[in-house]
């Protein structure tokens, strides 16, 4: 049955009604719901929020690096320290360092630009403090719904967004009803809030629809592959942070290591690669299991225990990119909007203060009697805060590397080295964009091949075995949420002119090209192991691939991402 067929002979569809409904509990979509109703306590009025998060629990799908700026915190909760927020460990030094091979060469801290230095911050789990945003969301009266996927954004006769539905459960593979199904519910708004972090589905559907990036730079992205490693006592240096550039990536790609040891004797690691790379045969996971071998690196896990491994695309955020942010009856928060900051390495601060900006916006306009209108204020209010400054003056970063790797770090100096040290606070030029990243690609003949080592089980993985210590999981019976436009574009034309570059890009083994039984060729998609990192939507080079969500409560669960 199509969606149309099951809503026609099973709906209508319970709905239910509120002030401000919220898509995804990460910090943008929890921050807007907690400034949502300390407002209407300051005001002392009501105001109904609901939030929808489509992992078993908030923190169950978030996965960052971290190391957090507080400074969006320090606003939302001036007392986050006694209220117990799991912002444990402080930044106590930062180590920059260009690697060759086997070589390693540290930047003198006199010489780290600005966006390096991480006084004041904390290395941090996302997740876990995602967790506690949750917390504080409930006991503040936020009505938070686990479990459940947003699938469907709902309309009025007007054209402004009226809410959205749940997906259905109980859905077959081949999309019939089973014993289980259940229908999915409406939840209708005066405002919507989509806040599903970057390259988000339904996020996706509203910049189409209502052109919100049109005038805009191209939107560009990046894979982030993380682990989690227990070491031994005498390796942990609490609070050290250590930035890599270099190997093992060559010169025409853009991306950097990331290495954090946290309280408790863990280190946090991980590899951002940018999705605007050319050759067709890099593999983002394998470059990342490559990365850890380095003397530089091994020196801080060897003998030590990863406990577990997840993947997430995220935003190379530039405000030239950034698109409106509003439309008739919601808003896009966060990472959903681009408000990420990738000179610093930090989003969580950037999402926090985007959540609240917006709730301040929908809290005004609920209390005057509005619905579905634009959240103007949200934009006018974000213009003149601190966020616009700080992504303002690190607009350049990410479209000088993409002039090339030398032009990115000589002006990453300039900018934010010389500049600051001779009082000039931002650059007085503008670097634009207008280049999407899955057009990058070349075709296979053209490129190198690259040879990877194989795992050693100890210090490297597979795909597949680092899929299970993500805890991923989803309902085997219900149709793939991997989907194409064209069944048969895959193999005509992504393998014949790119060897079949979502078998590599993907960081989980979700594509896999198989031989037919006349020995042909076709896409088998796993989507089990789909940990939602959005790579595919993405990369592929023809765009054929839609990810669309799964049920509700399906995905990774992160345990201390």
């Amino acid at each position: 049955m199509s969606p149309e067929e099951i809503l026609s002979t099973y709906g209508p569809r319970e709905a239910m009604e509120y002030d401000v409904v919220i898509v995804g509990g990460g910090p943008a979509g929890l921050s807007t719901a907690i400034r949502l109703k300390q407002l209407a306590a300051e005001k002392g009025s009501e105001i109904n929020v609901c939030l929808l998060e489509k992992g078993s629990e908030p923190g169950a799908h978030i996965l960052s690096g971290a190391v957090m700026d507080p400074i969006a915190l320090n606003e939302l909760f001036p007392d986050w320290k006694e209220l117990g927020a799991p912002l444990n460990q402080p930044v106590t030094g930062d180590d920059l360092l260009v690697l060759s091979e086997t070589g390693e060469q540290r930047t003198p801290d006199w010489l780290i630009p600005r966006n390096f230095h991480n006084d004041g911050c904390y290395v941090i789990s996302l997740g876990a403090v995602s967790k506690w945003l949750g917390e504080q969301a409930e006991a503040l009266g936020v009505e938070i719904f686990p479990g459940f996927a947003a699938a469907e954004i709902l309309y009025n006769d007007d054209g402004s967004v009226k809410g959205v539905a749940t997906g259905n459960l109980g859905v077959g593979k081949d999309g019939e009803p089973m014993d289980s199904f259940q229908i999915g519910m409406e939840l209708h708004a005066k405002y919507t809030v989509f806040a599903e972090g970057a390259r988000g589905h339904l996020g996706k559907q509203l910049l189409a629809r209502f052109k919100l990036d049109e005038g805009k730079d191209a939107q560009t992205f990046a894979i982030g592959i993380k682990e989690l490693w227990e070491i031994p006592a005498e390796k942990a240096k609490p609070g050290l942070v250590v930035h890599t550039a270099g190997w093992p990536l060559n010169d025409d790609a853009f991306g950097g290591g990331f290495l954090y040891h946290l309280e408790g004797n863990k280190v946090t690691l991980g590899y951002v690669i940018g999705l605007d790379y050319a050759n067709p045969w890099m593999s983002p996971f394998e470059e990342m299991q490559r990365w850890k071998t380095h003397p530089s690196i091994r020196a801080h896990i060897e003998g030590g225990k990863r406990l577990s491994y997840g993947a997430r695309a995220l935003n190379n955020g530039t405000p030239q990119a950034l698109p409106k942010t509003v439309f008739p009856g919601g808003a896009l928060v966060g990472c959903d909007a681009g408000f990420l900051n990738a000179a610093r390495i930090k989003g969580s601060h950037a999402a926090i203060k985007s959540g609240m900006l917006c709730a301040e916006a929908a809290f005004e306009a609920v209390a005057a009697g509005r619905s579905g209108d634009e959240l103007t204020a949200f934009e006018e209010r974000f213009k003149a805060s601190w966020l616009h400054e700080e992504l303002w003056t690190y607009r350049n970063f990410k479209n000088w590397f993409k002039k090339s790797p030398l032009m990115g770090k000589l002006m990453t100096g300039v900018e934010h080295w010389f500049l600051p040290k001779i009082g000039v606070k931002s650059p007085p030029w503008t670097i634009n964009n207008m280049v999407k990243d899955h057009t990058k690609l070349r075709p296979a003949a053209e490129m190198p091949q690259i040879s990877y080592p194989k795992p050693d089980g100890k210090l490297t993985f597979d795909k597949l075995s680092s899929v299970f210590v993500s805890n991923t999981n989803h309902e085997e019976h219900q149709p793939a949420h991997l989907t194409l436009k064209d069944a048969s574009v895959p193999v005509n034309i992504n393998l014949a002119q790119y060897a079949g570059p979502e078998s590599r890009y993907c960081p989980a083994g979700v594509y896999e090209f198989v031989k037919t039984e006349t020995g042909g060729d076709r896409l088998q998609i796993n989507a089990q192991n789909c940990v939602h990192c959005k790579t595919c939507d993405i990369k592929d080079p023809t765009q054929n691939i839609v990810w669309v969500t799964p049920e509700g409560g399906g995905g990774p669960n992160y345990a201390g991402m």
